[in-house]
């Protein structure tokens, strides 16, 4: 019986002992959470009390920074207008059209040039004399070749991301392990077969880290791309704005596209998460 006795409390001992540590990790891990996001948050929110104090002090000169109030006022008045969601969906889908293109022939052709070497010589020295030239640099080319239609906008968007994203699938295919590729030659795996299952699953960090990259850098070039005779778009908000002195509308526009391309890169996280999880 006071064995049985024993037994019991032993159990009852080992639950609470389970109990609290479950609890303490669970306070840990709420802990550390709340602290990720005070330390994610702390530097944003400083910048925005130290506006709030010089605004409110009358420090700031509201042609050159206006305060935050007045942003959120004009803001505000934007969005009761439909001004700011019609420019930005057209912003958007200029930015989408030129960034699938640019990830769809920068994949392909990181790969081709990534497993080859002869058309890695071939196509070297061009990549190396294009890349560098900005975008806005094309714009007399572009009204040339395109005119002032779409096609020239998302010409010019696409040349922001198309390169970054190449290079980076290239230097992935480069750095997938040679022993597996070797392995997998000598077992005669089709062409595509192997490309699927063992080139892109290698490489796909670095395909990511590309796209990513180059998903930003198609937004900064939506602002060239639509300096190219343009009457809608978060680029035309923002030139159009300038030229009025209208400050408080051109930081509306700048954060309007620096917050849209952060939740379009934190999807692509979460999409690269997901698929290198399956690989």
């Amino acid at each position: 019986m006071e064995k049985s006795y024993a037994i019991l409390a032993n159990r009852i001992s080992l639950k609470e002992n389970y109990s609290r540590k479950a609890v303490n990790n669970m306070n840990k891990g709420t802990a550390k959470s709340v602290g990720y996001a005070v330390e994610y948050m702390a530097l944003v929110v400083v910048i925005l009390v130290v506006w709030i104090v010089m605004g409110s002090t009358g420090k700031l000169n509201p042609v050159i920074m206006p305060s935050l109030s007045k942003v959120g006022s004009t803001f505000l008045s934007l969005i009761d207008s439909g001004n700011i969601w019609e420019n930005l969906g057209i912003s958007v889908w200029r930015v989408l059209q030129g960034y699938l293109l640019a990830s769809v022939l920068g994949i392909v052709l990181g790969i081709l040039i990534g497993l080859s070497r002869h058309l890695d010589r071939l196509t070297a020295l061009l990549i190396q004399i294009i890349k560098p030239i900005p975008p806005i640099a094309w714009i007399p080319l572009v009204i040339l070749w395109f005119g002032i239609g779409e096609g020239g906008k998302v010409f010019l968007i696409f040349l922001g991301g198309f390169f970054t994203i190449l290079i980076n699938v290239i230097d992935g295919i480069r750095q997938t392990d040679r022993k597996l590729v070797e392995v997998s030659k000598s077992m005669e795996t089709p062409f595509f077969k192997h490309i699927f299952e063992m080139v892109i699953p290698g490489a796909a960090p670095n395909i990511f880290t590309g796209l990513r990259t180059g998903l930003s850098s198609c937004w900064m070039c939506v602002v060239a791309a639509e300096l190219v005779s343009s009457t809608t778009g978060l680029g035309y908000l923002i030139m159009n704005a300038r030229q009025f002195g209208k400050t408080d509308v051109v930081i509306i526009g700048m954060l309007t596209i620096g917050i849209t391309g952060k939740i379009m890169d934190s999807l692509l996280r979460l999409l690269e998460r997901f698929i290198i999880r399956w690989n």
